[in-house]
């Protein structure tokens, strides 16, 4: 009630000092800029300073920013459910299915297979190279997410083999997950970009990888190593023990149940692109545009792991139900706090807070290449998602590239806008929630690590970007 007065009188307030602006309209941009900054102060601080439950602050938080922004009653509420509805449409089902998959390989063992085929085959010094690469490739025909929460499991076996704290092989993965997914098509981000501005694709994925790969080592290795001697993490014990003597019988089962999902995707990513559908008959189209889809391929996948981990190794339907309905337990955790973040990101995308940003910088005559990156820089800051600061930041930049631009040099805006769009992930971002929650971080721990690694993957891409540009 306390908080709702509060509300109410800022709320009053905020219109007698923009007294002529009718219903509360945005006339002002310091008036909409007032509102986020309010908003993201208020977030962070029920969050950090007062630990109060996620869950809430993220309301609390988006509910300040639309009244501080002159929404009606009616359009924050609708923004709230618009954004919880669009962020779990596709969240709480790959966030479901995946979580059924790594219990069934927690306990099959399977996990702790390619853990230690993985050690001995790049030894346990490596083992972090190892899970930067793995992401790295991956992540490019399969949306971050979905191979975090694939690969998530074989981070904690790893952790629980060599006592090492959790991020030391948690962050190299993500940094190549993350790279890969703002800075390599086919991902959808660099794709629409690239779209856009008129770039010419073939440049855009070797320049990719020429930013990328140093990019992921900065912030995934070398990085890592750092963090994990000052933040400790274990990693969540697993709901059984498994035989020491499964290794060697499992793991070419283990590579076929993970590698399922990823071929399927693949494959239907390559399909799309080189136009196979023209090839294949109608009704084989139409399976792998089912099976091909992430919700397709994890179900596939869990039906594979539920016979071959399961079934196959004397486990009875019973017990793997019972595996499934406790490791389905902790995402409801997960799936309400990443909607919850959805909805703050909403509330923000309805103000337009991140396009009046952009063109204040557009008006200040900022250089094209600093334009891009700090255009999406603002708007990743304000809204969370990577792929809309991409987009928006493309749209703004468009209208700024002349034919004097070359082909390498139109690449290098969209890999400037990629490094914008990864800066420092905070809470209203899905992937902060995630990560925070997979990884069993605090919201302070989170910031120190995973934000942090957001942060070096944005400048140090960004500073390769520039090399290249006076190179070009």
């Amino acid at each position: 009630m306390l908080i709702l007065m509060l509300l109410g009188i800022v709320r009053f307030l905020h219109e007698f000092m923009y007294l002529g602006a009718s219903s509360f309209n945005r006339m002002f941009d310091m008036s909409l800029f007032f509102a986020v900054i309010a908003g993201i102060c208020l977030l962070l601080v029920l969050i950090l300073r007062f630990k109060f439950p996620a869950f809430i602050a993220l309301f609390l938080g988006s509910i300040t920013v639309g009244v501080f922004a002159g929404l009606s009653a009616e359009e924050i509420i609708s923004t709230l459910q618009q954004g919880m509805g669009g962020t779990l449409g596709f969240v709480a089902i790959v966030v479901g299915l995946g979580t059924i998959l790594g219990g069934l390989l927690e306990h099959s063992g399977g996990a702790e297979a390619l853990a230690q085929y993985l050690l001995q085959l790049f030894g346990k010094k490596n083992a972090s190279w190892a899970l930067m690469c793995t992401g790295f490739i991956i992540a490019i025909p399969v949306f971050f997410d979905v191979a975090f929460i694939l690969l998530i499991p074989l981070v904690y076996s790893l952790q629980r083999k060599t006592g090492k704290s959790l991020l030391f092989y948690g962050l190299p993965l993500l940094a190549g997950l993350a790279i890969t997914h703002a800075f390599i098509p086919p991902t959808p981000g660099p794709v629409a970009v690239a779209e856009i501005l008129s770039a010419n694709l073939g440049w855009v994925i070797v320049l990719g990888f020429v930013v990328g790969i140093p990019t992921a080592i900065f912030s995934g290795p070398i990085f890592s190593n750092y963090i994990a001697s000052k933040i400790h993490v274990e990693a969540p014990q697993p709901e059984t023990q498994n035989s020491k003597t499964s290794f060697s019988l499992k793991i070419h089962q283990v590579f076929f149940v993970i590698a399922l999902p990823l071929m399927l995707i693949v494959f239907k990513t390559l399909s799309e692109a080189l136009e196979w559908n023209a090839i294949f008959s109608p009704t084989l189209v139409y399976i792998l545009s089912i099976i091909g889809h992430p919700f397709g391929a994890l179900i596939v996948a869990n039906i594979a792991a539920w016979y071959v981990l399961g079934i196959k190794k004397g486990v009875s339907s019973k017990e793997l139900n019972q595996i499934a309905n406790r490791s389905m337990a902790p995402a409801g955790l997960i799936i309400l706090l990443t909607g919850a973040g959805g909805t703050f990101k909403q509330m923000l995308i309805t103000t337009n807070a991140g396009k009046t940003l952009a063109e204040s910088l557009s008006a200040q005559g900022v250089p094209l290449l600093f334009f891009a990156f700090l255009t999406a820089v603002a708007v990743r800051l304000l809204q969370g998602s990577a792929t809309v600061a991409m987009i928006t930041a493309a749209g703004m930049t468009a209208s700024l590239v002349t034919d004097l631009f070359s082909s390498p040099q139109r690449a290098l805006l969209v890999l400037a806008i990629a490094s914008g769009s990864s800066i420092f992930s905070h809470v209203n971002d899905s992937g902060f929630w995630l990560v925070s929650n997979y990884l069993g971080l605090s919201e302070k721990e989170t910031f120190r690590s995973w934000s942090i690694m957001t942060l070096l993957i944005a400048l140090v891409g960004f500073c390769f970007v520039c090399l290249l540009w006076f190179l070009f």
